[in-house]
């Protein structure tokens, strides 16, 4: 099932992948590369649908294991999936939730038949399996949906990597089955299987080359920024890229720092996600060409000019940094609301800008100047 269609790659120096594409999902057309906004529960905290709309964003993720647990995926179903029931008439991707299994269960315990876990809302036991994650993504009406998967953090031994990638692999082919018959019964959303095999290159290829055979119509990269040096992840992620087709859009999970997109967008990686920008919006850091800056400052109390007088966006536009410094202060909820909703509009407009310097085969000078500024920690 081909999805995804290449509209330019970058004709730059050897080693650069950079592209950009249009991926045809059942609520509309997503240009790549794109950052996908992450809305755990349907929502994106601190941040309207409007406000999201506004911004320009034709795609967010939402969460498998949270939703599962609150408010169920039959009242999901029952509102007309999770368009219906949030009133996001655009695209969204749903991860498994086999993270937080793994990250917020209280007790679990992995096996071939599937994840068992105790909720870390009220205790109760549950168990997902590749098939029943799936048949619950289908009644969210997920546009993209993710497999379940093992993943494994920095340091594990190789035996626990081995165990985890024996386990994906069977549960990549199962979710596959299962999501064939719910197209079969009308479902229109598309299956991504996910790559692990943690920091090991042997194990890497296996899972990547598997993924890569089952011809679904994307593919998702797991197991990455997982607290791993920068190098680390670099190096990674381009060994793995070269085993992926190129014909399929890829997905790197939970990366959303600007230095890491753009490695991800150099290795020729179309699609993004993570909490951060908006978590960081919460604590008070907010993007700016010259870097990250942090509201709560002393410095910032009689300073009336824009967080970053080079964007365009509505706080910048209309609000101070000490007005945004007060709110911080005073714990008022317009705060979160106002630094998320800069936050998701600078990673907006460095994404569309990005698209731009490939389409123009500039993308490592792009990439190169966004840097030096970023990481200059400048900040007047």
């Amino acid at each position: 099932m081909q999805i995804f269609s290449v509209q330019h790659k970058s004709a730059e120096s050897t080693g650069i992948r950079a592209r950009t594409g249009l991926l045809q999902l059942p609520h509309g057309v997503v240009h790549t590369p794109v950052f996908m906004p992450v809305g755990t529960n349907a929502t994106v905290k601190a941040v309207s649908k409007e406000s999201l709309e506004e911004i320009g964003f034709e795609i967010i993720l939402a969460n498998t294991y949270h939703l599962f647990l609150r408010p169920g995926p039959d009242l999901i179903k029952e509102a007309g999936g999770l368009h219906g029931f949030s009133q996001w008439n655009r695209n969204f991707l749903t991860d498994s939730g086999g993270f937080q299994v793994f990250s917020l269960a209280k007790l679990r315990r992995i096996s071939m038949e599937g994840a068992e876990f105790q909720s870390h809302i009220d205790g109760s036991r549950h168990l997902f399996t590749p098939e029943n994650v799936v048949q619950t993504q289908a009644k969210f009406n997920s546009d993209i949906q993710m497999q379940l998967d093992v993943c494994t953090g920095w340091g594990v031994e190789r035996k626990e990597a081995e165990r985890a990638l024996v386990v994906t692999t069977s549960w990549a082919e199962r979710a596959k089955n299962e999501w064939l018959v719910q197209q079969e019964n009308g479902y229109k959303g598309m299956l991504f299987p996910i790559v692990q095999g943690n920091f090991f290159e042997d194990l890497r290829k296996e899972s990547a080359q598997f993924v890569s055979s089952l011809d679904t119509p994307g593919i998702a990269i797991g197991g990455l920024s997982v607290g791993e040096p920068a190098g680390e992840f670099a190096r990674f992620l381009q060994y793995t890229m070269q085993y992926l087709p190129e014909e399929k859009p890829t997905y790197v999970m939970g990366i959303g720092t600007p230095e890491y997109i753009l490695e991800a967008v150099a290795d020729g990686v179309d699609m993004f996600d993570c909490v951060l920008p908006t978590r960081n919006a919460r604590n008070g850091s907010y993007f700016t060409r010259d870097g990250m800056l942090s509201i709560k400052q002393e410095r910032f109390e009689h300073d009336f000019t824009p967080i970053d007088s080079e964007c365009h966006c509505k706080v910048c536009r209309t609000y101070s940094r000490a007005y945004l410094r007060h709110l911080y202060k005073d714990q008022e909820i317009l705060s979160a609301m106002l630094s998320s909703y800069h936050n998701l509009y600078f990673l907006h407009n460095m994404l569309s800008e990005i698209r731009k310097a490939i389409e123009e085969d500039a993308f490592v000078q792009y990439r190169k100047n966004f840097l030096a500024r970023f990481e200059s920690g400048n900040i007047r």
